[in-house]
């Protein structure tokens, strides 16, 4: 299948009408998403293939307080070869390059990871913006995501200010994420709605359009702190948004799911949900991503079972 290349999505005016109406049906959403659970599950030789593509889909990620560069340096190399050399050999996959899509840390480790990331064809993501709360003034919020572009990172997860939206203030959300977008530059900016906080799946609704508005590259679902994370009604209901936009405007924009995706199943249905909704094009990791590190061990695991009938055990699988 032959890629196009996207047209950068530059955000449209600010346009309440296009949104104010919004209204989501909760029962109708778990309805459409309760037949994911019922699909005949993918098996053997399809199975793998599907798996990985996934790894390909895949930003690692260490968002911790004791994070240092070892750890780093560890995932940089998990996330530039993914696959033991073993498990490639049985797979005679050797030739593919296989890589995840992003490696995606704070600020302080930017530095190391643009080290050993260097033309390895992984992008280098940072949160930003006061992450996880997003509660610094506004002011420092912009600088910290110039300081991350300049440190190297080529993409920026930003989180909203959760208060407008519940406050229904989407004027304020809508210059807030447009001053994120002017402050990235050529960096893409993947805006964190941080779903488990909004109150309900309108209010997502109404926060996905009024983002994509502002000139946001991705919306993702969480922060991966909140109680709640990704959950296949709060993506329906982003990804429906997304369609919504690209129908409007023309611009494709990318999802990304975060939290609590871990095996390989729940990411299956991920798959399904951005195949039946929006189709082959945003299976591609400039329009799709998880931010589920845990989940790349249990494709190992899957991929292990697959060339030699058994489960490996999971310390066999470490990501950092």
């Amino acid at each position: 299948m032959k890629i196009e290349k996207l047209e950068r999505n530059p955000g449209v005016d600010f346009q309440l009408e296009l949104f104010c109406d919004i209204k989501i049906n909760r029962s109708s959403v778990e309805q459409r998403c309760a037949e994911y659970a019922k699909r005949r599950s993918i098996k053997k030789d399809k199975q793998a293939a599907w798996l990985l593509k996934v790894l390909t889909l895949i930003d690692l990620t260490t968002l911790s307080g004791d994070d240092t560069n070892a750890r780093v340096r560890r995932l940089c190399r998990k996330a530039i070869n993914p696959i033991n050399s073993v498990l490639k050999s049985r797979l005679s996959i050797d030739s593919l390059n296989i890589k995840t899509a992003a490696v995606c840390v704070y600020h302080e480790m930017l530095s190391e990871a643009s080290k050993q990331l260097k033309s390895s064809g992984v992008h280098l993501a940072a949160v930003s913006t006061g992450f996880p709360a997003g509660l610094s003034p506004l002011p420092l919020r912009i600088e910290e995501i110039k300081y991350s572009v300049a440190a190297g990172a080529d993409e920026i997860d930003i989180v909203i200010s959760r208060r407008h939206v519940l406050e229904g203030n989407w004027k304020a959300l809508y210059e807030e994420v447009k001053s994120f977008r002017e402050a990235c530059g050529d960096a893409h900016l993947k805006t964190i709605l941080a779903t488990g906080e909004l109150g309900n799946l309108t209010n997502i609704a109404k926060a996905a359009q009024v983002c994509m508005m502002a000139g946001a590259d991705f919306i993702k679902t969480s922060t991966g702190k909140e109680p709640t994370n990704a959950t296949l009604p709060v993506s329906l209901v982003m990804v429906r948004m997304i369609r919504d936009y690209h129908e409007k405007t023309g611009y494709k924009i990318g999802f990304k799911p975060a939290g609590g995706i871990s095996d390989t199943k729940t990411a299956l249905q991920f798959m399904t949900l951005m195949q039946e909704e929006l189709g082959r094009r945003w299976l591609e990791p400039d329009l799709f991503r998880f931010g589920a590190s845990s989940l790349l061990g249990d494709i190992e695991r899957q991929l292990d079972h697959f060339t030699s009938g058994f489960y490996s055990a999971a310390y066999r699988h470490p990501i950092s």
